[in-house]
């Protein structure tokens, strides 16, 4: 349970016996989330998994923010953007949705299914696990790495799109769903971070000093003696968040405006296409893992 469109019509689906019921709905919670996908996330259970009978649970792996920033934390890298000394461009390996999204996950399913780690789970022993992924996102459906867990995608089983969830959304009055990822995600698209800004001024500041903060890199590595060799930041762009050229409509928005008066659903679909925004436990939209070791980073 991501708490974004996909996710979302996923458990309402399910709470309205369109799908069969599911037991659970389990959300990892980084820590770090907006306030309206906490807020989203507490009238999904208030309102549709309550009513149907459905479980919600919500697991952490500690705050990802904190982490970063407390040298006594190991902490699991951001897909932060590099700057090298000598100008060449890099981004740090993403650790981030395994450690605080995946893990927890894992951790409660075996606790579920009544052997916790390091209990061994017999072969018979499963859980089928629903992830949320459209068709237009069918290249992201992935079989589970355990055997105790076994992935169904029950929205590309029944062909819908994005557009198609935020339509059905919209029809039981959760047309407002936000996108699911942690509030300082580098792979924001300048709509998100504008949206941000203009919406939520306290998480925008807090936003604008996280990223000055790891300016050096993790304070772990920094404690330690392994100093980031260049500037890390959560723009894309390698300049400070306060400075980052945030209100350029890209091309992928402006195709979605003059889309947005025929088809409000496909908009929004059109823009999600062009913007690598939003993260779920199985299907983080930054999808390119990115090389670390050429950019004179220690990890």
């Amino acid at each position: 349970m991501g708490a974004g469109v996909q996710s979302s019509a996923l458990l309402a689906l399910s709470a309205a016996g369109a799908l069969p019921k599911v037991d659970y709905a389990i959300f990892a919670d980084t820590g770090w989330e907006p306030a309206a996908v906490y807020s989203h996330l507490n009238r999904l259970e208030r309102e549709i998994a309550e009513p149907a009978g459905i479980t919600m649970l919500r697991v952490t792996s500690g705050n990802i923010r904190d982490d970063a920033l407390d040298p006594e934390h190991r902490f699991a890298s951001m897909p932060l953007y590099i700057l090298n000394q000598d100008g060449k461009q890099g981004m740090t390996r993403r650790q981030c949705t395994g450690e605080y999204k995946i893990k927890p996950i894992k951790k409660k399913v075996r606790e579920l299914l009544g052997y916790p780690y390091p209990k061994r789970i017999p072969k018979s022993v499963f859980v089928e696990q629903w992830v949320g992924i459209s068709t237009d996102e069918f290249h992201r459906a992935k079989d589970a790495d355990v055997k105790y867990m076994r992935n169904r995608h029950p929205l590309t089983d029944l062909n819908w799109s994005r557009a198609d969830c935020i339509r059905y959304l919209a029809s039981i009055g959760l047309a407002e769903t936000p996108k699911s990822s942690c509030s300082g995600c580098p792979f924001h698209g300048n709509q998100q971070w504008r949206n941000i800004r203009d919406t939520s001024p306290q998480e925008w500041a807090d936003m604008v000093a996280f990223d000055a903060a790891i300016r050096q890199g993790n304070a772990r590595a920094n404690a330690a003696g392994n100093r980031l060799l260049g500037q890390a930041f959560l723009y894309r762009s390698r300049v400070p968040l306060s400075q980052a050229p945030i209100d350029h409509v890209t091309a992928a928005e402006w195709a979605a405006r003059r889309q947005e008066i025929d088809d409000p659903a496909a908009a929004v679909e059109e823009l999600e296409n062009g913007v690598a925004d939003g993260c779920s436990p199985w299907a983080c939209r930054g999808e390119v893992e990115p090389v670390q070791d050429d950019f004179g980073l220690a990890s």
